[in-house]
């Protein structure tokens, strides 16, 4: 028994389909794709049938989905968002394979957008309306422009609002504010003026509430640039921007929070298992990393799944 809705002037010639989830009319889903459950396939919508579409889905009205396209669970897609299979699209020529793009779970793809062939859409990541998008968006970013660039992060507060009002301020005492995020905390360092010139500095085991291995520079990012987007697994750091300013993002997997460095007297600290991400660098930015272990590839976690996965297995 037929436990879906398929409008009366809707063609859905594929046997895959959820239950309870609704195709309307002028649809067109062909033979191979597969469909889940609770979804909403609104009006004029093409599929084709190399397409993987999970739960609760929504397409919204003149969408086409080519072949090679995964959407995961909890993806909504606005109205005319456009996807492409080809790099180098040709008439009556045809690719070997085309360009897998996958749309991760609980993505939101703004109406008019394009994304181009071979991308990832990260979890929870917010395309804006007419975005071209010609790079993988991190997960929870958000995405606007032609091109694309990301201008902030889903649920993420700001923490840089104290620090603008007391970035005139000279002080020789340090101050720890704490955040929401596990373990995470904005230093502002001493800040001493002089006639010579200024001085700012921090004691490794108070300060820097570890004792470094390894410290590193960043520095020549273009401004549509990020860095970062991973965690650790035992590693600590603590960050500071020696010159220029950029925006750390910390995430422990439920809370969210962004810092402004744009003085050389404030430091965050990152300690383990917090998803770290630096972007907004102004062309002059150097970012000072110092670590509490040697650089060890095995510690770090690049794939936001991985880390959601481990931070719930910690809980």
């Amino acid at each position: 028994m037929q436990n879906y809705f398929i409008h009366e002037k809707a063609i859905c010639e594929s046997g895959h389909v959820g239950e309870n989830t609704r195709i309307w009319a002028f649809a067109h889903v062909l033979p191979k794709a597969v469909i889940g459950a609770d979804c909403n396939i609104c009006d004029g919508v093409f599929i084709e049938n190399d397409v993987r579409i999970g739960n609760r889905v929504t397409v919204k009205c003149g969408v086409q989905l080519w072949d090679g396209l995964t959407v995961e669970d909890d993806v909504f897609i606005g109205p005319n968002a456009t996807f492409t299979n080809d790099p180098f699209p040709r008439s009556k020529v045809f690719p070997e394979q085309f360009s897998r793009t996958v749309i991760r779970k609980g993505a939101s793809i703004g109406a008019n957008a394009t994304i181009l062939p071979g991308l990832e859409i990260g979890a929870g990541a917010m395309i804006g309306a007419g975005a071209v998008i010609t790079r993988s968006v991190p997960p929870n970013a958000i995405a606007v422009g032609n091109p694309a660039r990301i201008t902030g992060y889903v649920g993420t507060r700001s923490m840089a609002r104290d620090t603008r009002a007391a970035k005139t301020a000279v002080s020789e005492r340090e101050k720890t504010t704490s955040s929401d995020v596990r373990g995470v905390s904005l230093h502002e360092l001493p800040h001493i003026e002089d006639m010579r010139g200024n001085l700012s500095v921090g004691e490794f085991g108070r300060s820097v509430p570890f004792a470094p291995k390894r410290y590193f520079l960043v520095f020549d990012v273009p401004s549509r640039e990020i860095r970062g987007e991973h965690a650790h697994r035992t590693c600590h750091q603590f960050l500071v921007c020696v010159k220029g300013s950029c925006t750390v993002v910390a995430d422990d997997g439920k809370h969210r929070r962004e810092f402004l460095l744009d003085r050389p007297n404030l430091g965050v600290h990152l300690p383990a298992m917090i998803w770290g991400t630096q972007y907004k660098y102004s062309s002059d930015a150097v970012l000072l990393v110092f670590a509490s272990d040697y650089y060890d590839p095995g510690d770090y976690i690049r794939d936001y799944g991985e880390f959601e996965a481990l931070i719930g297995k910690r809980r």
